[in-house]
C-alpha cells in the first residue's frame, strides 16, 4: 500500500464508518434522527509577532462536512475540515491541513456492538521546542497526524456469569514536523512515522450474591503495536482475577491480583562515520538492518491493588485503586457524576505502560460519540486538546496528556485528567485540566538515542465558552494555558516551555451563508528565555449546503 493511500484510509476511516451506519435500514433504526451539512469556505488571515518580527497574511480555502446520527441503535458524529493556504508573499508557504474528529456506537444486536473513531490533526512535536497554541501562519515544531482504530464488542450470559470480549485495530500516521525551533538545540531526536496496534480482551464474572456473597472476575489481553521506525514492537500479555466485596448499598470494596509480560523493543539507527544518526529524504532515522532487536523495557511477573467503589446513586461513581506494579506504587481511578441531562463531570486517574500510537487510540475511545465542534472555530485550533460532549452523560476527555510532544519511545505515563462542561439556556461552557508524566524507555547506549531515563512532564488547561446572542448569531472564546518540562537539561540547558493565549470569536449567519470575525493572542516561553508574543486576526464566510 502506498503512503498517499495509507494517508487516504486514515482520512476516510471516520467518515466512511459514519456513512456505513447512516445507511442501516430504517426498520432497524426506528426513530432515526441524522443531519449532514457539508459547506465550502474562504477566509483571510493575518499574523503579527509582536516582538517586531514579520506581519503575515494568507488566504485559507476550505471545505467540510459536520454530520450527526442518533437512533436507539446508533450514536456518532463526524466533523470534518479540508484546509488549503495560499500565500501572498514567500514569507509563508502554501500548506494543506486536515482536521476532523468522528466517534461512532453501533448496537447491531443485544450482544453485539460495532465502534469506531478516527481523528486528523495538528500538534507538538519535539517536547524541547516551541509549543504553538494558535496554529496560524508559520508555526514551529508542529506536525500533521491521522489516527483511526475500531472493532467488536460482544457481551453476553450463560446462567449467572457474564461474558465480555472485544478486539480493537488501529493505525497511527504522522507526517513530517514543520521546521524546528533552533532554540531547541542540542541533539536531534526521531521522527515518528506509523504503527498499527492489534488488542484482544477477554473477561467472565459473576456478581455478589449470585454464586457467592463477593463477585469474581477473571480476565486476559493480547496487546501488540508494530511501528515502522526503527521496528519498533509493543507486545504484552495479561491476566487478571478481582473480587468485588459490598459493605454498604454504596460502597464495596474490590481487590486483584494479576499476572503480565510486557515488552518493547526496537532495532538501531544506521550511524555515519561520527556516530551520527544516518536519516532519510524525510529527517527520520534510518534502521540498522544488521541490528538486532535490542530490548527498550520489560516487566514479567505479578501485580496487585486494592480499591474502593462509592455509588451512592445513577449520578455518581468514584472510585480508587492503589497496588504494586511496574516496580513501584501505582495509583488509578475515575470519577463521574452527571448533575443533570447537559451539566457533567469526569476525571480519570491513570498509570500504564505506553506508546504515543496506543495512547492516542485509547484517548480517541475516551470521546463522546456527541461532541462540541465548533461550526465557527475562528482561530482556534480542532480537536489537538480537550473535547467537550453536548450533554452531562458524555461530559468529555481532553488529548493534552498525549499531545505534549510526539514520543517515539515506548514510556510509562501517570497522570490525571479533567473535564466539565454545562449547557444553560443559549449559553454553553467547559473545562479541562490535567498533569501527565512520562518516564521515556530506549534501549541503554543505543547509538543517537538521547531519551534513554528521561522524565519529561506537563501540565494542561483549558476553557472554552459559546453563546447564541440571536438565532443567527452568537460568540465563542478558548482560554488556555500549558506548562511543558521536558527533563533533557543535558540536551539544551532548559526543561521548562510555557504556552498561553486565548481567540474569541463572533458569528453571523444569513441564510445558508454564515460570516465570521476572529482575534487571537498567543504567547510562549522557553527556558529563560524572553517570551514570543504574537497576535492573529481572521475574517472568514462560509456557505452551508
Amino acid at each position: 500500500m502506498t503512503r498517499h493511500a495509507i494517508r487516504s484510509l486514515a482520512l476516510a476511516g471516520g467518515a466512511v464508518t459514519l456513512a456505513a451506519l447512516i445507511a442501516v435500514p430504517a426498520a432497524a433504526q426506528a426513530t432515526r434522527r441524522v443531519t449532514i451539512s457539508p459547506y465550502v469556505e474562504a477566509s483571510q488571515i493575518l499574523s503579527a509577532d509582536l516582538d517586531g518580527g514579520d506581519v503575515l497574511t494568507y488566504t485559507s480555502l476550505a471545505a467540510g462536512v459536520d454530520a450527526a446520527i442518533a437512533t436507539p441503535r446508533v450514536s456518532g458524529q463526524l466533523s470534518y475540515r479540508y484546509e488549503r493556504r495560499f500565500a501572498w508573499d514567500d514569507d509563508i508557504g502554501d500548506s494543506d491541513i486536515h482536521s476532523g474528529l468522528a466517534r461512532v456506537n453501533a448496537k447491531v444486536s443485544n450482544a453485539l456492538t460495532l465502534e469506531a473513531g478516527g481523528i486528523a490533526t495538528r500538534t507538538r512535536s519535539d517536547i524541547r521546542g516551541a509549543a504553538p497554541g494558535l496554529l496560524v501562519g508559520n508555526v514551529d515544531n508542529v506536525a500533521q497526524l491521522y489516527s483511526v482504530y475500531g472493532g467488536p464488542s460482544l457481551a453476553t450470559t450463560a446462567g449467572p456469569v457474564a461474558f465480555n470480549a472485544n478486539y480493537r485495530l488501529g493505525y497511527t500516521k504522522v507526517e513530517t514536523p514543520t521546521f524546528a525551533d533552533p532554540r531547541a538545540g542540542g541533539r536531534r531526536l526521531d521522527y515518528y512515522d506509523d504503527s498499527i496496534g492489534h488488542t484482544a480482551t477477554a473477561s467472565a464474572s459473576v456478581a455478589p450474591g449470585s454464586v457467592a456473597p463477593f463477585g469474581m472476575t477473571l480476565s486476559g489481553a493480547y496487546d501488540r503495536e508494530t511501528a515502522s521506525q526503527l521496528k519498533q514492537r509493543y507486545e504484552g500479555y495479561f491476566g487478571r482475577g478481582d473480587v468485588l466485596q459490598p459493605v454498604s448499598p454504596y460502597v464495596a470494596l474490590t481487590a486483584g491480583v494479576g499476572y503480565e509480560t510486557i515488552e518493547t523493543s526496537q532495532k538501531d539507527p544506521l550511524v555515519d562515520a561520527t556516530g551520527a544518526p544516518v536519516v532519510d529524504r524525510r529527517g527520520r532515522f534510518v534502521t540498522d538492518a544488521a541490528s538486532p532487536r535490542r530490548i527498550a523495557y520489560r516487566t514479567d511477573g505479578l501485580y496487585y491493588d486494592a480499591g474502593v467503589i462509592w455509588r451512592p446513586n445513577r449520578r455518581t461513581s468514584v472510585e480508587g485503586h492503589v497496588g504494586k506494579r511496574y516496580g513501584s506504587l501505582s495509583v488509578t481511578g475515575a470519577a463521574t457524576y452527571q448533575a443533570s441531562q447537559s451539566v457533567g463531570m469526569s476525571v480519570v486517574v491513570y498509570d500504564g505502560i505506553q506508546t504515543f500510537g496506543r495512547q492516542l487510540r485509547t484517548g480517541l475511545a475516551n470521546l463522546p460519540t456527541s461532541f462540541v465542534s465548533g461550526q465557527q472555530q475562528g482561530l482556534d485550533p480542532q480537536f489537538n486538546g480537550c473535547v467537550f460532549g453536548t450533554s452531562g452523560a458524555q461530559p468529555g476527555a481532553c488529548l493534552n496528556d498525549v499531545f505534549q510532544s510526539i514520543s517515539t519511545s515506548s514510556y510509562r505515563a501517570r497522570g490525571i485528567n479533567g473535564v466539565i462542561v454545562a449547557t444553560r439556556g443559549r449559553s454553553t461552557w467547559g473545562a479541562g485540566a490535567g498533569y501527565v508524566n512520562r518516564k521515556l524507555f530506549a534501549p541503554q547506549n543505543a547509538p543517537g538515542i538521547a531519551v534513554d531515563g528521561l522524565d519529561d512532564e506537563s501540565y494542561f488547561g483549558q476553557l472554552f465558552y459559546t453563546r447564541s446572542l440571536t438565532r443567527v448569531s452568537g460568540v465563542n472564546a478558548d482560554l488556555f494555558v500549558n506548562y511543558y518540562d521536558s527533563g533533557v537539561e543535558d540536551i539544551t540547558g532548559d526543561t521548562s516551555v510555557w504556552s498561553y493565549g486565548g481567540s474569541g470569536t463572533y458569528y453571523h449567519n444569513f441564510g445558508r451563508l454564515g460570516t465570521t470575525a476572529s482575534a487571537g493572542l498567543y504567547s510562549f516561553k522557553v527556558g529563560d528565555l524572553d517570551s514570543v508574543w504574537s497576535a492573529q486576526a481572521l475574517i472568514g464566510a462560509r456557505y452551508q449546503f
